[in-house]
């Protein structure tokens, strides 16, 4: 790990909502969606990130390509700190990193040609005019997969796994290094899912791209990612490499996760012993001290209430948030 090159450095990443609460609403508290995290991305990797629903995994992929303004911590690319740059200041890096979104039906503007939203970047970078600007449209379109002259109809005259084929290449027009993926497969069929997965693997390694990986779908997540975060309640629990963490989870957390993913063989299933979490996801609005997990942790002790838990390297890069380390 020593000798690749690393691409990405989150450092105490943090992005607070305020919100207002009490009868009159003059009450004020922040939802702590993204609670300092911090990880880094090598140049042509994928990290994955897991995690359930509500536990800041888009918050945290928006958060470092500045959709949203954080709170505190650092983002640096590729040995700048974009955390503080202004929106005109961070042009440049915006044509470096890009995103695929969720929802391929939101996502896309329906009152515009797909030659107009794959464009619309290379029209605000000012990377191709002209001719060549069509050329290149139609070259990403055969790219993800679609004709070319698909670039004079509309979002709506698509499905699903097209869409999202157009949002990808929406995403390479301007030739990024860094992609954040955020779970775009999630609104698509499982045969549409396997698809767009293996185009990703092929675009990355024809193109030498780096991507952020969000995903609900563990195994799926196993499968395209060298190294996999998991969140919880916006703190990363555990850190390592693919098969490190799905041969050896550590964290209560992911132990719980992983005992959900359904075995094809009924024999085998069988046989599995499922975690069954007990207790209520604490809310993300000021919550209490110490480990977020505590309240449904079967191996919870008093310093659990206490201390906040310290991501630790316990070997061979696995990092873990937890007191039994």
């Amino acid at each position: 790990m020593s000798n690749e090159k690393v691409l990405v450095e989150i450092k105490d990443l943090k992005k607070y909502f305020p919100v207002n609460r009490g009868l009159f609403g003059k009450a004020h508290s922040n939802v702590q969606a993204v609670d300092g995290i911090s990880f880094t991305i090598n140049k042509g990797e994928t990290l994955g990130l897991v995690g359930e629903s509500g536990c800041g995994k888009t918050t945290c992929g928006r958060t470092i390509i500045k959709l949203y303004e954080p709170t505190s911590g650092q983002i640096i690319y590729d040995g700048h700190d974009l955390s503080k740059l202004s929106p005109k200041q961070m042009l440049p890096y915006r044509k470096k990193i890009q995103m695929i979104f969720q929802d391929p039906y939101a996502s896309l503007n329906s009152r515009m040609t797909v030659g107009d939203i794959v464009g619309e970047s290379i029209d605000i970078h000012g990377v191709y005019k002209g001719r060549d600007r069509m050329t290149r449209i139609q070259e990403l379109l055969t790219t993800v997969g679609l004709n070319s002259d698909h670039a004079s109809r509309y979002p709506h005259e698509f499905s699903g796994g097209q869409r999202q084929r157009i949002g990808i290449a929406r995403s390479l027009a301007v030739q990024p290094e860094f992609i954040i993926c955020d779970e775009p497969i999630s609104a698509l069929d499982v045969s549409i899912q396997a698809q767009i997965i293996n185009m990703l693997e092929e675009l990355q390694e024809n193109m030498g791209l780096t991507y952020l990986f969000i995903a609900h779908d563990l195994s799926m997540v196993k499968h395209i990612s060298n190294r996999i975060g998991v969140m919880y309640l916006g703190k990363m629990v555990e850190l390592g490499k693919s098969d490190e963490v799905y041969g050896h989870p550590m964290h209560p957390y992911t132990k719980a996760l992983l005992s959900a993913i359904p075995i094809p063989d009924p024999e085998e299933a069988a046989l599995r012993k499922r975690i069954m979490l007990k207790g209520e996801i604490p809310s993300p609005i000021d919550p209490p001290p110490g480990c977020r997990f505590k309240g449904r942790c079967q191996y919870a002790k008093p310093i659990c209430s206490e201390v906040d838990p310290e991501l630790k390297n316990l070997g061979s890069d696995h990092f873990v948030a937890c007191h039994l380390y």
